[in-house]
C-alpha cells in the first residue's frame, strides 16, 4: 500500500479569489512505513500574499521571487504521488487549491491522478468529537513531538502528521504487512518458549478503563476491525 501525505502552503485561504499554492511537500509511506522519499517546492505565486497568511506560514513575496512557477513543477509533482493515496489534514482545503493550479495549466484534477483521498482532520473529529483536532492538538494527544514547529510549514507538517496518521490508525494492518513481508506466512522467531516461573500481575481498575478505552478508539478508528475487541466480546458471551 502506498500513501503520499501531504500539505500546501497558500497565498491566502481561498482559490477562487485567486489565491495560489507558494510551497507544497509529499513524504511516502509504504506498508505504513516512511521510506525516506519526499517531493517539496516552494512556487513562486506571481501575486501578493494575505498578511494574515504570511503569519502563519512566515513565507515573504520576495523569498519567492526566484523560485519556479507551479507549471514547471507540475509533472514532477504527479509523477510522484500518481497512483498512490493522498492523506491530507483538511483535505478538501488542500484539494481545492491542487485543483485550482492544474486547472490553470489545463490538467487534470487531482483525484484523475490519486482517487483516494483520506482527510485526517475528519478521522479526528469522528475519533475525537468535540475536541481540538489542529495538527498540534493531535501532536499532544498522540504524544508526537512538535516542538520544532513555531509556524506552520508544508514539509515539517507532512512529516509530523505522518506520525499522527500512524497514531491514529494504530493496528490496522499490522498483520497484513508482517505476513507481505515474510511472504505470506506469519514469521515466528527463535527462542526458547519452555514453560517458565513469571510473576503475574493483574491490571488495576483504572488500567483495566484505559485498556477498554484505548481499544474502543482502535476499533473506531478500524471500522470495527478490532480483532482484540471482537475476542474479548467473545470470550465475555462465552
Amino acid at each position: 500500500m502506498r500513501q503520499i501525505i501531504l500539505d500546501t502552503e497558500t497565498t491566502g485561504l481561498d482559490p477562487k479569489q485567486g489565491h495560489r499554492i507558494i510551497e507544497v511537500a509529499a513524504v511516502e509511506m509504504v506498508n505504513r512505513r516512511l521510506t525516506g522519499s519526499h517531493f517539496h517546492q516552494y512556487v513562486n505565486p506571481q501575486r501578493e500574499i494575505d498578511p494574515g497568511a504570511q503569519q502563519v506560514h512566515g513565507i515573504s513575496l520576495e523569498f519567492l521571487q526566484d523560485k519556479p512557477l507551479f507549471s514547471d513543477i507540475a509533472q514532477d509533482f504527479i509523477e510522484f504521488v500518481g497512483g498512490a493515496e493522498l492523506v491530507i489534514h483538511n483535505a478538501p482545503f488542500d484539494v481545492g487549491f491542487l485543483d485550482h493550479e492544474l486547472k490553470l495549466i489545463g490538467a487534470e484534477p487531482i483525484k484523475a491522478h490519486c482517487p483516494v483521498v483520506t482527510d485526517t482532520l475528519k478521522m479526528a473529529k469522528d475519533l475525537h468529537p468535540g475536541q481540538k483536532n489542529n495538527l498540534d492538538a493531535l501532536c499532544r494527544r498522540y504524544a508526537v513531538d512538535n516542538s520544532g514547529r513555531t509556524m506552520h510549514g508544508a514539509l515539517l507538517d507532512t512529516e509530523l502528521l505522518a506520525e499522527v496518521f500512524l497514531a491514529m490508525t494504530r493496528g490496522q494492518d499490522s498483520l497484513i504487512i508482517e505476513a507481505a513481508e515474510t511472504g505470506g506466512g506469519l514469521a515466528v522467531a527463535d527462542g526458547d518458549y519452555a514453560p517458565h516461573d513469571l510473576t503475574v500481575l493483574a491490571a488495576a481498575p483504572d488500567e483495566m478503563e484505559a485498556h477498554r478505552a484505548y481499544l474502543a478508539d482502535l476499533d473506531k478508528a478500524s471500522k470495527g476491525r478490532c480483532l482484540w475487541l471482537a475476542q474479548e466480546q467473545a470470550a465475555s458471551a462465552g
